[in-house]
């Protein structure tokens, strides 16, 4: 599966698969450490759900642990200085 993430604000992203949202991404907590957490917005059954979703959300105690579990995708951040850059 070839996941997206968009950064809509710091800490809080759409995870799209195939150009269509499925889930979000958000930080947790207002101090580090932070922990991160993925959310499918359709609670479907688990034989629906697109890999490597088992639950219908999942922690991870980091931005970069939950990238690798969603087999490292393209990011998208809202920073100007990057857009700016084509990044």
């Amino acid at each position: 599966m070839t996941y997206r993430l968009m950064q809509l604000a710091p800490g809080a992203y759409d995870l799209l698969l195939h150009d269509t949202i499925v889930a979000s991404v958000v930080r947790n907590g207002s101090r580090q450490p932070y922990t991160w957490t993925a959310e499918l917005l359709e609670d479907l059954p688990r034989s629906q759900r697109p890999a490597p979703f088992r639950n219908i959300e999942h922690d991870f105690p980091s931005l970069d642990e939950l990238c690798a579990w969603l087999g490292h995708p393209k990011v998208k951040t809202n920073n100007r200085h990057t857009a700016a850059q084509g990044l």
